[in-house]
């Protein structure tokens, strides 16, 4: 199949675009640089010039396409109206591209937002709509495509997809501790992340564009839910630092825009999935990956 992809040389696109090419498929990535074409090439795929804003490339990306996956955001935290408004205008490209086509349209999405009292599951529907909620309601706005001839997929990552190289952030909560001098965690350290290694995500991308129906959400989850004191003590291990709770009145200051995050029920599950696309994690828990050593090199 041939298969454009967003975010291409991103953390979890690369991972995608070199399980997509050993399973055979026709890899075409939006690059921004020199280095990530490059990188791109260097894999076997071919390379599209562009970015989140150059609408005219992501409409020829598409249309040169038999399916599409959107991997890629700006995660501009210190403006997410603009990553937002990018996000939303990206996604209606896309889809007014391949409408009344049939052809796959996979976008990533991801957990938050769901649920706070429980897991998450793949029926949970996503309650951001409109360009002005998070990720500009794209995800709700893909699924709206299926009623207009898109074989659209809702790809739905855990809030750390994790591994040796990761910068996200697992990365952002270890930079903060070893910043601080202290591991910390929120509160009673109760609240808790689902978790993926990178690997597996990849794999169930892969899996979801050759197998999942249209309007079908999936869930990029391994771990279904690792409490943030789980995380802080694995942190803690790592930089030999000692373990602390924060209070949850001091979470914003201590954490900055991570302690929010930090601070939330993101736990969710993926048994439709894995029953779906007969997909079973393999890789690494979080955090086996932390003691291992993934993360202590920042």
């Amino acid at each position: 199949m041939r298969v454009f992809v967003t975010g291409a040389s991103g953390w979890i696109g690369s991972a995608v675009v070199d399980d997509l090419l050993a399973a055979g498929h026709e890899v075409t990535g939006l690059a921004r640089s020199d280095n990530s074409a490059a990188a791109l090439e260097a894999k076997g795929a071919r390379v599209r010039r562009g970015d989140l804003d150059d609408l005219d490339s992501l409409r020829a990306g598409a249309e040169a396409a038999e399916a599409v996956i959107h991997l890629a955001n700006k995660h501009d935290w210190s403006n997410p109206a603009s990553s937002n408004a990018a996000e939303r205008n990206a996604v209606q490209t896309i889809g007014d591209t391949l409408a009344g086509s049939g052809r796959r349209f996979l976008l990533a999405s991801g957990v938050a937002g769901l649920s706070q009292d429980r897991a998450a599951t793949e029926a949970d529907p996503s309650p951001f709509h409109g360009p002005d909620s998070p990720r500009g309601g794209s995800e709700n706005l893909a699924l709206e495509y299926v009623e207009r001839g898109v074989h659209s997929v809702s790809l739905r990552f855990a809030p750390t997809v994790h591994g040796v190289g990761d910068h996200g952030f697992i990365a952002i909560i270890g930079a903060v501790a070893r910043d601080k001098g202290v591991s910390g965690y929120p509160g009673d350290g109760s609240t808790a992340w689902s978790a993926v290694h990178r690997t597996d995500a990849a794999r169930m991308v892969t899996l979801g564009l050759e197998k999942a129906p249209a309007g079908s959400r999936l869930h990029a989850v391994a771990e279904t839910a690792v409490p943030s004191r789980v995380i802080a003590e694995a942190l803690g291990r790592a930089y030999d630092l000692p373990v602390a709770s924060i209070a949850p009145d001091d979470v914003p200051g201590h954490f900055g825009f991570i302690g929010g995050f930090f601070a939330m029920n993101l736990a969710a599950s993926s048994t439709a999935t894995q029953e779906l696309l007969g997909w079973t994690p393999t890789g690494p828990t979080l955090v086996e990956d932390i003691d291992a050593g993934a993360y202590s090199k920042f």
